[in-house]
């Protein structure tokens, strides 16, 4: 039994070592895979439509992961008002993830009707997507490497993690995922 119990305090140590060097080197090869142009970047929508981040060229653009089942889920009321606010300006991108404890487990279509119901959602969601880890959306991994978006190294830290990219392309900013999109602190960058 001791002999078991220290090949086992050996292995996992070895195998978690490799784990996280794979990781970081299929992280480093998304970041090279990976335009440092937010203009040449896409998404999904939740429709299934290609569209491309130049399609929000001039405008300031807040892209925020967000989850139906989540303490703040009702951010998205906070989001509404401040897209109908600065519609002329601003356009707002939902990413729905379930990689926060499975808060967002519906079907697309689920979360469309969800957004809608609940918050009358208008600004444009997203299909779902992962924003961390191997298979991390090519948006979020430039929203997070400074080596893509020239700014800084950043992390989702929780569902509504919000980040700002300015009219040019350019990142500007990483909001936390309590803050309150109404509070004035975006409103500030514009």
């Amino acid at each position: 039994m001791k002999v078991a119990l220290i090949i086992v305090a050996v292995l996992i140590p070895i195998l978690l070592s490799a784990y996280w060097k794979n990781n970081q080197r299929i992280k480093q090869e998304l970041v090279s895979q990976t335009t440092s142009d937010f203009y040449q970047l896409s998404y999904t929508d939740i429709n299934g439509k290609t569209v491309p981040m130049s399609d929000y060229k001039g405008k300031y653009v807040l892209i925020v992961n967000v989850a139906s089942k989540c303490g703040n889920t009702p951010q998205y009321a906070a989001l509404q008002q401040l897209q109908e606010k600065h519609k002329d300006k601003l356009v707002i991108i939902g990413f729905p993830c379930n990689q926060f404890l499975g808060q967002e487990p519906g079907s697309e279509k689920e979360i469309a009707e969800f957004c809608t119901k609940n918050y009358g959602v208008t600004f444009p969601l997203a299909s779902k997507i992962d924003v961390k880890g191997t298979i991390q959306h090519p948006i979020f991994t430039w929203l997070t490497s400074k080596s893509l978006n020239g700014v800084q190294d950043d992390k989702v830290e929780w569902n509504f993690h919000k980040f700002l990219v300015g009219p040019d392309g350019k990142w500007l900013k990483s909001y936390s995922a309590s803050m309150d999109p109404m509070n004035g602190e975006i409103e500030r960058e514009f």
